[in-house]
């Protein structure tokens, strides 16, 4: 039985399950909207503009530092997002009629902390390929370690900027045979192993 303290989050499950099934934890295939991210190298070109390559990762508050801009904000846009926000500002002061492609040549890994009463507590990548569950993310960290309170295991997520903690009855995965109940990780997520005091 998983215990959710904010209702909504119920139904965001639904929606994470559902998108995560499709194959979008990573948004590489054609058609998805990836948003860039902290961590991802891009190369961009302008065309007909050969000294304007650049080859940029965006840093831990979102920015690239690009030719004749400075320092461009891509927080939360997607690539075609990207390339209108700096055709606009090369256009405002620079270029007449600027064509910027973007390309991500490499995407930040995507990773779950796994702490707590586990054999190697960590930082752990998730699948690229497929959703990674609870259940995995605790096998990347060696196990539950003996003594561990396996029933008061718990994700923290943040959820449109609030922290919302998710407790896990392990044992209706493993025992009870409830998959349902291995819920997908996000990256970023924080799995916490508590001690048993019993």
């Amino acid at each position: 039985m998983i215990i959710i303290r904010a209702k909504k989050i119920l139904k965001g499950f639904t929606v994470i399950a559902l998108v995560l099934s499709l194959g979008c934890a990573i948004a590489h295939t054609e058609g998805e909207e990836y948003k860039i991210e902290t961590g991802d190298v891009l190369t961009i070109t302008v065309y007909e503009q050969p000294d304007l390559t650049t080859k940029a990762r965006v840093g831990p508050r979102g920015e690239i530092t690009f030719p004749l801009l400075g320092n461009v904000d891509l927080t939360g846009l997607t690539v075609s997002e990207t390339e209108e926000k700096i055709e606009f500002l090369l256009k405002e002061d620079y270029l007449v009629n600027p064509q910027v492609n973007v390309f991500i040549e490499e995407y930040h890994p995507k990773k779950v902390f796994v702490m707590g009463f586990v054999n190697r507590p960590g930082q752990y990548e998730l699948f690229r390929d497929r959703p990674t569950t609870i259940l995995e993310a605790i096998t990347m960290a060696g196990g539950f370690k003996e003594g561990a309170a396996q029933n008061g295991t718990k994700i923290i997520r943040m959820e449109d900027g609030q922290e919302v903690t998710i407790s896990v009855k392990i044992t209706d995965i493993t025992n009870k045979g409830y998959k349902e109940m291995d819920i997908p990780i996000n990256a970023g997520d924080i799995v916490v192993v508590p001690e048993s005091f019993f």
